[in-house]
């Protein structure tokens, strides 16, 4: 990793701490959604660019290796309960399921067309995919229920527009679904997972990152009309609006400080949102196209993807000072 020299050490929320070379793009394009396994400290981003996933040690901050022929691959997500790496690979409309100790691949799934999104019932081991869909195909935009133990697609549900992220809450037993337009969080039962039992409106044009607050039940969803909505998980009542410094995508919530990273591409920042004062309280620039984070909780660091530098920057939130480099 290299360290910037002449770094500014005034106390900051997101104190820099470095950069972490990664592949050089094989075409156009650049990184997305990123995960860490907490069990092995190692964080994984898709990179959409190499049609492969980068894999980060956390505790060294330096990077590994890449696991390549994941055609299109836009979404990864971690399973801590059952050591797994999920990936949503849009170019071919399939998930892949990866042991998270061997990165071994364990299987491919055919799921909907351009998986995006996912989210994990760990307790049924059933992994939910968002599918972006196509607009000249109709009923396209759906999402997928992948029995993981059985490596099998069990259950397509239509989904009202065009989806983005999606997450699982465990103590509601419900999938979590944003929806750019119309502008709506659908709700899928944990249980019986073919239908969708609620809608959420959400005042802000195009539903993006999404990330939730389980003891506080709050779901916060950021929107490309660059404004941050904060949802009561229960009844879709809106509690709270906040303004943004842009257009957003991924969004991570540092539950242990109540802080939420907001991945900004344009102009290139990450906008740090205190959930209990309900306020921005900071905005790191980062690089023009950097939409995308990936957040390790044990040592409190935030990674910020750098497609113009194929690179990531390495933050640690300040407030922690106590927190393991």
């Amino acid at each position: 990793m290299n360290r910037h020299a002449g770094v500014d050490r005034k106390p900051a929320t997101l104190e820099f701490v470095g950069h972490i070379e990664l592949p050089g793009h094989i075409r156009p394009g650049g990184f997305d959604h990123a995960a860490v396994h907490r069990g092995t400290a190692r964080l994984y981003v898709a990179h959409t660019a190499n049609d492969a996933v980068d894999v980060i040690d956390c505790a060294s901050d330096r990077y590994l290796h890449s696991i390549a022929g994941l055609t299109g691959v836009a979404g990864v997500l971690v399973s801590e309960q059952q050591d797994l790496v999920f990936t949503s690979n849009r170019g071919e409309d399939s998930v892949g399921i990866f042991c998270a100790l061997t990165q071994a691949e364990l299987a491919r799934v055919a799921v909907g067309v351009r998986p995006n999104g996912l989210a994990h019932d760990h307790r049924r081991n059933r992994l939910l995919a968002a599918n972006v869909g196509d607009p000249a195909r109709p009923k396209s935009f759906t999402a997928s229920v992948v029995d993981v133990a059985r490596r099998e697609r069990i259950a397509e549900i239509p989904m009202p527009g065009r989806t983005r992220w999606a997450v699982y809450d465990a103590r509601r037993d419900v999938f979590f679904v944003n929806i750019a337009d119309p502008a709506r969080i659908v709700v899928i039962p944990g249980e019986d997972p073919v239908r969708i039992v609620a809608a959420y409106d959400v005042p802000a044009t195009g539903p993006h990152g999404l990330d939730l607050d389980p003891e506080r039940g709050r779901l916060f969803c950021a929107c490309d009309a660059a404004r941050l909505v904060c949802l009561d998980a229960d009844s879709g009542q809106v509690l709270d609006e906040l303004e943004l410094s842009g257009a957003p995508d991924v969004v991570f919530l540092n539950r242990a400080l109540a802080h939420l990273y907001v991945a900004i591409g344009d102009p290139g920042l990450i906008d740090v949102i205190d959930t209990r004062a309900w306020q921005r309280i900071e905005s790191i620039p980062t690089e023009k196209g950097a939409h995308t984070l990936g957040f390790d909780p044990d040592r409190n660091k935030v990674y910020a993807f750098l497609p113009g530098t194929h690179r990531a920057a390495v933050y640690r939130d300040g407030v922690d000072r106590r927190s393991p480099q």
